[in-house]
């Protein structure tokens, strides 16, 4: 095993598959990591470099996460087997529901006068707006997924009305929906909605899908909430709406650059310091629930490999 976090869960792994002989190695060095690859059976990693993935012997890799874009995978061996696992769709439909919360009752905002002595209600200040109800908004789903459908399941529990759009918007309708359409109906979704909800998958046909004619087709006190991909934005646009105050607000799990270890890239630090943005550092999936489940799947899935039985989740 070769993902750090994961490897936080070292004793879940040898509780449910301790017959299986465990090397943790996150903590050690390329060329110690190296060596455990060219003679493991089965990888457990969130990252393979194609160099790794060539020098790589396991007949069975599981990913730590739902996105394969990390690991070189076409580069693994012919035959490999690869699963990946999820399990972060409650934690990331709790996220959303949190950032549109802390924007329509202006926390941030009500959070920093207080910081500077300032009292300012509507009983104190006659130009300080009256907070909505989650049964006076309408969300938007762009894309509707597992988090989507978690999402929709706690926004419609709230009281909230929510429409959707997605690539393929035939069959059965998802209970709390007002309707789901098309792609082509995103102008329509964005004109109705007070919060704005990515969760596309990055291919060719979604970079990009939210540009400065999209930015201008929303509501100028609606939130956009992206816990897709970054490059779903267009990263300029959204600055400049952000900063002219076209748009309500952003709430941003996922950027355009990786970080450098514990330092936040410049295009995260400039979001972050807008007063209209609720920056994370793509954290919004990260609870004990997501990972535990994740390690219990895994340990399940090599056992299955182990007996001669199908893993779950394959590639």
């Amino acid at each position: 095993m070769t993902d750090p976090i994961l490897e936080r869960l070292s004793e879940e792994f040898l509780a449910q598959a301790g017959q299986h002989d465990w090397h943790f190695a996150a903590a050690l060095a390329p060329e110690q990591q190296d060596a455990l690859l060219a003679s493991c059976d089965v990888l457990v990693c969130a990252r393979l470099t194609a160099e790794q993935a060539r020098g790589c012997s396991a007949r069975y890799v599981h990913i730590t996460g739902i996105g394969a874009d990390r690991v070189a995978v076409a580069q693994l061996p012919a035959g490999t087997i690869v699963s990946r696992t999820g399990h972060h769709e409650r934690s990331i439909a709790e996220h959303i529901v949190m950032v549109s919360m802390i924007h329509q009752r202006r926390l941030l905002e009500t959070n920093r006068e207080l910081q500077a002595g300032v009292w300012r209600t509507v009983a104190t200040a006659p130009d300080v707006p009256m907070n909505p109800t989650f049964s006076g908004l309408t969300f938007g789903f762009v894309g509707l997924g597992g988090i989507g459908e978690q999402a929709l399941a706690l926004c419609t529990a709230l009281g909230a009305r929510s429409v959707a759009v997605r690539r393929n918007p035939d069959g059965e309708l998802s209970a709390g929906l007002d309707w789901v359409k098309g792609m082509d109906a995103l102008p329509e979704l964005l004109a109705i909605s007070d919060v704005v909800v990515l969760g596309v998958p990055l291919t060719a046909q979604t970079t990009g899908l939210i540009g400065a004619r999209q930015l201008a087709q929303m509501r100028s006190n609606a939130l956009l909430v992206n816990v897709a991909r970054g490059a779903v934005i267009d990263e300029e646009a959204l600055f400049e709406a952000l900063v002219s105050n076209s748009i309500g607000g952003a709430a941003l799990d996922v950027w355009w650059d990786a970080p450098a270890g514990t330092t936040a890239p410049e295009s995260v630090r400039r979001f972050a310091q807008l007063p209209n943005v609720i920056a994370t550092p793509h954290n919004s999936g990260h609870t004990l629930d997501t990972f535990g489940s994740r390690a219990r799947e895994i340990a399940q899935n090599i056992t299955a490999f182990a007996d001669g039985r199908t893993p779950s989740n394959q590639l």
